[in-house]
């Protein structure tokens, strides 16, 4: 299986495409991770113009995960065991889409096969970013026992 990182615009701050950087780095020692950058908008339209350059980036076999607000909280554990649950049914590849600054189009929440919500509280794409990173590596070392998650 394959983890794909699909969202709108660079992480332009060093401090969290510093933060970005390791957690992928450690993510990538359980799975093969990528990153797709769209390019973002302004003015009207934006947030189709965005979509249309995110389902660009994706690809047609892909499971494809929108983070949104209004998606289903997991816990860091839930999370693990919904991991594991997409691994035993095969998917080659899992995308995970993060939208820009006034979300995603109607065509790329159509595309999305499950969504999640890192939380009820609104971040900046930046901090999104590296906490659906950091969720992901807990998420796998709950599943292998490594000493990184406390309950």
């Amino acid at each position: 299986m394959k983890f794909r990182f699909v969202w709108v615009g660079k992480t332009r701050d060093k401090n969290w495409k510093a933060l970005q950087d390791e957690y992928l780095k450690r993510l990538s020692r359980f799975i093969s991770c990528d990153i797709a950058e769209a390019k973002d908008a302004a003015g009207v339209g934006m947030r189709e113009i965005e979509g249309n350059r995110l389902l660009e980036l994706l690809n047609p076999k892909s499971f494809t995960v929108l983070l949104e607000p209004t998606g289903p909280q997991l816990s860091s554990p839930e999370l693990a065991e919904r991991l594991k649950r997409w691994e035993n049914q095969g998917l080659k590849e899992i995308s995970f889409v993060v939208g820009g600054a006034k979300g995603v189009s109607p065509q790329v929440a159509e595309r999305a096969d499950d969504r999640l919500s890192l939380s009820f509280l609104t971040f900046t794409h930046e901090t999104a970013r590296v906490i659906l990173l950091e969720q992901l590596y807990r998420a796998y070392t709950i599943l292998r026992g490594f000493p990184y998650h406390n309950e």
